[in-house]
């Protein structure tokens, strides 16, 4: 038997794996612009519509991958993947690639949406954080990997053998999933104590519809959930565009593969920075204003007429904005726990997030591709990343307040009831 630890590295490759089909179409977009007459509304379409199955299903899916096995949900994600990535090699039109793209949406959620979960059933407990940590990098990595070989595969080999080849990773990642992680029934039974299954059981098989009532009537869950939608929807709209401006500035193979990878890539460390400082006792409204400043100061230096002249002040600012960005998505991701309503609704909150995270990343690349069509440029998209951080910057001050009256709560009740406590 392979140790669990193990099998939870395989878990996060699979997130990675997952992620690589959200970071190969922007690289690819010059390409599809010339080849299928692809216009700018419509490239920010392709890059948004992978959220699509979120944005509809996601608390309902956070529900059903308990219902249906954490494991079996990823193996279907990632044979979704496969099956309509290997279809999208073959499309002749926008609109193929559209529908398409929603379809990975749905192997993208049915893969992701299970795996902190099947983390937390898979490792010990004093590796857990680490983990969890480790995670929380699977889209940036998997987006930087992306970005780098992009640039040097579809001039060499065209843009439809780049859709076989994650086709292919993601056939060959399900295979990996299916023999390393073990059978969910095996697992409980193997890694979790009897006595923990038996007191968890009831949690499991609650009703629905109370589980939805409790998130969605608490402040908690609508507050990381709508400031997640207002990060993810400007990351993943200057990321995503970065390979068609700089193609146009005249970037191009390597060079081009490499800035984007990197600006992507940064976004690991806010992340991992993230939970370290949080667990050294950093207030998570501190690191969420860091985090939505520094986008809002990066965007401007990347996107501003008045740093034309000077594109290295550009790309640092590509960097900023996405490295320091990296603190907001590690702090939501623990402020899910800890703003639900009870234990018993910890993964409705995370798939009400997930959910607002896809509206996000569906509304954001076509609203900034709209405005540069319409002027004529990028130069104005430093307006919208800095409204959506600004609303980030509101929500985090109610989060605080929220997070303050819980304190209050749970010091009156340890007063109220010292016996209970001790």
């Amino acid at each position: 038997m392979i140790h669990s630890k193990s099998a939870a590295w395989v878990v996060i490759a699979a997130g990675v794996v997952a992620a690589l089909q959200v970071g190969k179409l922007p690289p690819a977009l010059p390409v599809l612009q010339a080849e299928l007459g692809v216009s700018w509304v419509q490239s920010g379409f392709l890059l948004s519509l992978v959220q699509f199955a979120g944005m509809a299903l996601g608390l309902v899916l956070g529900l059903l991958a308990d219902r249906w096995g954490l494991r079996l949900c990823m193996l279907l994600g990632l044979g979704v993947l496969s099956l309509a990535s290997a279809l999208g090699g073959w499309a002749h039109s926008p609109e193929d690639l559209m529908w398409l793209r929603g379809l990975e949406g749905l192997g993208f959620l049915l893969t992701s949406l299970p795996a902190p979960a099947l983390i937390r059933q898979l490792v010990p407990k004093q590796h857990l954080n680490s983990m969890l940590g480790l995670w929380g990098a699977y889209m940036p990595a998997g987006t930087a990997l992306a970005l780098l070989v992009g640039p040097l595969w579809i001039p060499a080999w065209g843009w439809p053998s780049w859709w076989w080849l994650f086709a292919s990773a993601s056939a060959v990642m399900a295979l990996g999933l299916w023999w390393v992680v073990p059978p969910d029934a095996q697992r409980r039974g193997q890694h979790l104590p009897s006595e923990t299954v038996a007191n968890s059981e009831p949690k499991s098989q609650a009703p629905w519809g109370q589980r939805i009532q409790d998130t969605l009537r608490a402040p908690g869950p609508w507050l990381v959930s709508l400031t997640f939608a207002f990060y993810s929807g400007q990351w993943l709209a200057v990321v995503g565009f970065l390979p068609s401006i700089y193609a146009q500035a005249g970037v191009a193979g390597a060079g081009l593969g490499a800035l984007t990878a990197l600006a992507a890539g940064v976004n690991m460390v806010g992340n991992v920075a993230s939970g370290r400082y949080l667990q050294k006792g950093v207030a998570p409204g501190l690191l969420l204003n860091l985090g939505f400043g520094a986008m809002a100061l990066g965007a401007a230096l990347a996107f501003g007429s008045w740093t034309q002249e000077f594109p290295t002040w550009r790309y640092a600012g590509v960097l900023l904005f996405s490295m320091c960005g990296g603190l907001v998505p590690g702090t939501l991701f623990s402020l899910a726990v800890r703003l639900s309503p009870h234990e018993g609704t910890v993964s409705t909150t995370v798939g009400w997030m997930q959910q607002w995270s896809s509206v996000g990343q569906f509304a954001g690349p076509p609203l900034v591709a709209w405005l540069a069509a319409s002027v004529g440029g990028w130069q104005w998209t430093w307006v919208i990343t800095g409204a959506c951080c600004l609303c980030g910057m509101v929500l985090s001050r109610s989060m605080t307040g929220v997070l303050s009256a819980q304190s209050r709560r749970a010091s009156t009740a340890l007063q109220s009831h010292p016996n209970e406590a001790s």
